[in-house]
């Protein structure tokens, strides 16, 4: 095992230094093997890329092919998609699309998934869990608490496989080699990861996590909302999961019948001092607020592990209180459409954590981005650049050449360059470069709104009270059009202090284009709206109803989707608006 993990590392330590010359032939492999598709030819040609050397072959693809979008790329997949056989992106067959995780607005986006796909995810799992090991070493055989989910795959109508990525990746072999080759098993057999139902999931995930107590090395997640979420839901079923492992019974909420016939063979026979034990420590962690509920009970555990940047940087308070002392170890770094980085300093707070390119698995260029000025989100463009040619403290857009058939695909994410690993760049994540509040000049990023929603926590957290969730939505139905923001609060806040978080976020705004505009008037006070108990999950269940994995979910930080937005305005229960501007 040893010498596997080592083999790993040799083998990305070399090619991080040998990145440039990686980054090439990675180019030259993907167009050979995709050479005479219908795209490429478009642009290239019937150019043979073997005879030609690195230089000319990069200036050559990078003049002719042009920067492209999902939309430029759309009307090929969805002829893949309707049963299209010819080589439209790639010459090997896509049998199988993803649906990108960013589908709570609208319609669901469709990206090619291929074996490569799978064979990079056990390869940045295997290497992830090789670094992650020389600072949390773990026991072989030890088991790890995955809180994972499958979503139902269904067919396009030319026989196209179509699911999330994760769901793809939990069916496949290599997630099974994962297991063996990183000598760590998930609690949860098959049955329980593919339910299709996620409440049943998560409370079998956690009943057979607490019957493998002694053996669980470390808890994780594709997200780590979904950590936040199963334990706020283990707060409530505790006791139905103790009475299970008392009498080596399953509790009536669990009615998928090969779910109950495999839960039940793994419990076996049943166990009193387990139910005692845990039974007390739950009575225990509710009167600390359940602070440090995942190491007292699992004390073995030696660390959390999941995606905590960008999105997710909102749950790491909640995540914390459940860890306690437990390191937060940040998850790589990848998108639907490929993998990017990997996290090569797991003793890295989140929000420290840079991933370290992997030249390999796509081609990478990036776009550098220069603010106007100082407060705002408005970019202007250089040329895209190879990894060769980053400098350190610039922020880029990621531009990606896959395996898997997208060409020159802006991937909207903005990075900034933290430093070098030899010489692949070190990124830290900074946003998803989209506008998600405007309402005429006012520019503002979900970085911008987290800024905002950040400063007005800090108000809340003088109580005993705390965010649960939030998003916004930029209401343009009447003039002057306003933002309004949604928080699901967790304890009681007098109404004063509400109104007081409302004026210092709307306050805490920073873009010129929003102050100018909430200055004339012709943007109106920031609204906020407290939502009751439970909207967030009835958002994330009308989520996964549209046939989503719970691994893939992310609260979106604003929508303008209506389904939702009738969700969060039905339970709304107080308003409050901003007098930051009012005339004093």
């Amino acid at each position: 095992m040893s010498c596997r993990k080592s083999d790993i590392i040799e083998w990305f330590e070399a090619t991080a230094e040998a990145a440039a010359a990686v980054q090439t032939e990675t180019l030259r492999r993907i167009l050979d093997r995709n050479r005479g598709v219908e795209y490429l030819k478009k642009w290239l040609g019937d150019v043979n890329v073997q005879e030609m050397d690195d230089a000319a072959l990069e200036s050559l693809f990078t003049s002719s092919v042009p920067l492209a979008s999902h939309a430029d790329l759309e009307p090929y997949i969805q002829s893949i998609a309707d049963g299209d056989t010819t080589p439209l992106l790639t010459q090997e067959p896509i049998t199988t699309l993803s649906l990108s995780s960013g589908t709570t607005e609208g319609r669901q986006k469709y990206v090619p998934f291929t074996r490569h796909s799978s064979e990079t995810t056990l390869q940045i799992f295997k290497l992830a869990a090789a670094y992650r090991s020389r600072v949390y070493p773990t026991r072989e055989k030890g088991r790890v608490l995955e809180l994972i989910y499958s979503s139902r795959r269904s067919k396009t109508k030319g026989g196209i496989t179509v699911g999330t990525a994760t769901t793809h990746v939990y069916a496949s072999d290599e997630f099974k080699m994962k297991q063996q080759e990183t000598k760590t098993f998930t609690c949860s057999p098959q049955e329980v990861i593919s339910s299709g139902d996620y409440k049943q999931s998560t409370y079998c995930h956690l009943l057979l996590g607490i019957h493998f107590w002694e053996e669980i090395e470390y808890i994780t997640s594709t997200f780590a909302y979904s950590i936040v979420q199963a334990f706020r839901s283990f707060e409530e079923i505790w006791r139905e999961i103790c009475n299970d492992i008392r009498d080596g019974t399953l509790s009536s909420r669990i009615s998928i019948p090969e779910v109950r016939r495999v839960v039940l063979d793994t419990l076996g026979s049943p166990n009193r001092d387990l139910a005692s034990r845990v039974e007390a420590k739950c009575r225990e962690l509710e009167g600390m607020d359940w602070f440090g509920l995942i190491p007292k009970l699992w004390p073995n555990a030696k660390y959390v592990y999941s995606i905590m940047t960008g999105s997710m940087q909102p749950y790491l308070s909640k995540l914390s209180h459940y860890a306690a002392n437990l390191p937060l170890v940040s998850a790589d770094y990848g998108s639907t459409e490929s993998w990017i980085g990997v996290n090569l300093d797991p003793s890295s707070p989140p929000d420290k954590v840079t991933f370290a390119v992997i030249p390999t698995f796509s081609y990478f260029e990036f776009i550098p981005l220069h603010r106007q000025n100082h407060h705002t989100d408005d970019f202007v463009e250089d040329h895209p650049l190879p990894l060769s040619q980053l400098k350190i403290g610039q922020q880029y857009e990621i531009v990606l050449t896959t395996f898997t058939g997208l060409y020159r695909y802006r991937l909207g994410d903005v990075v900034e360059v933290a430093g070098f690993h030899r010489n692949t760049p070190k990124l830290n994540f900074i946003c998803r470069r989209k506008l998600i509040l405007t309402v005429n000049i006012d520019k503002n990023t979900e970085k911008d709104l987290q800024s905002v929603v950040e400063r007005g926590l800090k108000m809340l957290r003088k109580t005993r009270a705390d965010l649960v969730d939030f998003t916004s939505h930029a209401n343009i139905t009447k003039q002057p059009g306003h933002y309004i923001i949604y928080w699901e609060i967790e304890g009681e806040v007098e109404e004063g202090l509400l109104g007081e978080c409302c004026r210092e976020m709307d306050a805490s705004f920073v873009d010129q284009g929003y102050v100018v505009s909430r200055k004339s008037n012709s943007i109106g006070p920031l609204e906020l709206r407290i939502v009751e108990k439970g909207t967030f999950k009835k958002i994330m269940e009308s989520f996964i109803a549209n046939g989503a994995a719970l691994s893939q979910f992310k609260t979106p930080r604003c929508t303008s989707n209506p389904v939702l937005l009738r969700i969060l305005n039905l339970c709304t229960i107080k308003k409050f608006h901003s007098t930051a501007y009012d005339p004093s």
